[in-house]
């Protein structure tokens, strides 16, 4: 499997939205509307995959991380900075179809973060 069908997969995706409800419990209640907005651009992003329109799935994942680096601010607006950062990095990879930068983005966002891959996820993105 390629590196780019990790990112753009539906377990990939799916596993984004499922996570984002431990991300409300970090932020709080005035990270509900951003975290539903990600919830509808993964969502979009997840069907436009589906319909085989790469080009649509990238722009709702992008979205997405833009919207997650943004709440960053509610915790650490300094961490915020980085992570807008990486996730323009990010979103520069995955439209130019460089996978292997596109997923250490996500490696770093993912440790800056805290996030841990569950047992049997380490393949995984």
């Amino acid at each position: 499997m390629a590196r780019e069908d990790l990112i753009l997969g539906p377990d990939t995706l799916e596993a984004l939205v499922d996570g984002l409800g431990d991300l409300r419990l970090a932020l709080g209640p005035r990270a509900e509307p951003g975290l539903d907005a990600v919830r509808t651009d993964l969502r979009r992003a997840l069907a436009a995959r589906e319909a085989g329109d790469r080009d649509a799935s990238v722009e709702g994942i992008t979205a997405a991380m833009r919207r997650l680096a943004g709440l960053a601010d509610l915790l650490d607006p300094a961490e915020a900075a980085m992570m807008r950062a990486v996730a323009a990095q990010f979103e520069v990879a995955l439209r130019r179809g460089e996978a292997a930068d596109a997923a250490r983005s996500v490696d770093l966002m993912r440790e800056r973060s805290g996030a841990r891959k569950k047992r049997g996820d380490e393949n995984k993105l």
